[in-house]
């Protein structure tokens, strides 16, 4: 046994596929197979449950899965640590952002990061940022950018970048625009009126809150994965809807809605950095942390909209 074949099981863990695994690993499916099989062979265990259309996961595999984690971990604090400790960093990190955390935040951070130590290697992945939180935890990422949840999960760390406002948008043209953004909302206008909601996340738990203090159940026209699906629905009319306010400075479509001032407003989001805080431990995810790195500039201000 050795780190490669750990890192070639994990990979194929985590894909259950041994096509993406063996081109992650940069092996043949075959090699892959010889090396999992060798794996299994000093264990005496299955480390999966395969045939010709499905991997699986064995009770074992899981079991071994949460050590091989834990080895690689310890691995690369010790690398890291020492590479520190010579002045310089290198290594790669996993970093998961939704596609307008993109635009807002990467080019500030990233070039402060290149510019401090230019050998880390950053592999970016980009999706939905409800899935952020969920990502890191199950060891699927390094490090995340997304919205501080209420409750943070036991053994998550967070660092803040900036705070951005919750708001509701409606179609520029909407003749009912001027009813809904009285500063006192009417509850027989809410109640009646189109809605085009988050499937679920923070956003859905904090407009699914204002509402019911205002005594309205919302007439849903539509439940969307993704912020920016929202404000192309919300755009052609189809209803009102909520987006975080850096969502819309960013959107193409900006012009095309209009922002519901309304009283009380949403809760804003504070945006920032997720990791497992047992990864602090690694000078490479630590330098993410560095306030210099995070500290706010002209063109990511960090203000409250």
């Amino acid at each position: 046994m050795d780190l490669r074949q750990l890192r070639q099981f994990v990979a194929l863990a985590e894909t259950l596929h041994f096509g993406r695994a063996s081109a992650a690993s940069h092996v043949s499916p075959s090699a892959l197979s010889r090396s999992i099989r060798q794996l299994e062979d000093e264990l005496g265990a299955p480390l999966f449950d395969r045939d010709n259309r499905s991997v699986a996961l064995t009770r074992p595999g899981e079991t071994f899965l949460a050590w091989a984690r834990e080895v690689l971990t310890g691995w690369d604090e010790v690398r890291h640590t020492l590479q520190a400790q010579s002045g310089t960093l290198q290594g790669e990190v996993s970093l998961y952002c939704s596609v307008t955390a993109s635009y807002s935040f990467l080019f500030e951070l990233l070039s402060r990061l290149r510019r401090d130590h230019p050998r880390i290697e950053i592999k970016l992945h980009t999706g939905d940022p409800e899935d952020a939180i969920t990502r890191v935890m199950a060891g699927h990422e390094d490090i995340a950018i997304g919205a501080r949840p209420d409750a943070l999960p036991a053994g998550l760390a967070f660092k803040p970048i900036a705070r951005s406002g919750l708001v509701f948008i409606t179609a520029a043209d909407d003749p009912r625009r001027a009813v809904l953004a009285r500063r006192r909302p009417d509850p027989g206008t809410w109640g009646t009126t189109p809605m085009i909601l988050p499937e679920s996340g923070l956003a859905r738990q904090r407009v699914d809150r204002w509402l019911r203090g205002l005594g309205v159940k919302p007439l849903v026209y539509a439940q969307v994965a993704g912020n920016e699906a929202i404000v192309s629905m919300v755009s052609l009319g189809f209803g009102v809807g909520v987006v975080p306010q850096i969502v819309l400075d960013n959107s193409p479509l900006a012009d095309q809605v209009a922002v519901l001032r309304v009283s009380p407003a949403l809760e804003a989001y504070e945006v920032g950095l997720f990791t497992l805080e047992k990864k602090l431990r690694s000078p490479l995810i630590a330098a993410f942390w560095a306030p210099a790195l995070l500290a706010p500039s002209r063109r990511n201000p960090g203000t409250v909209y």
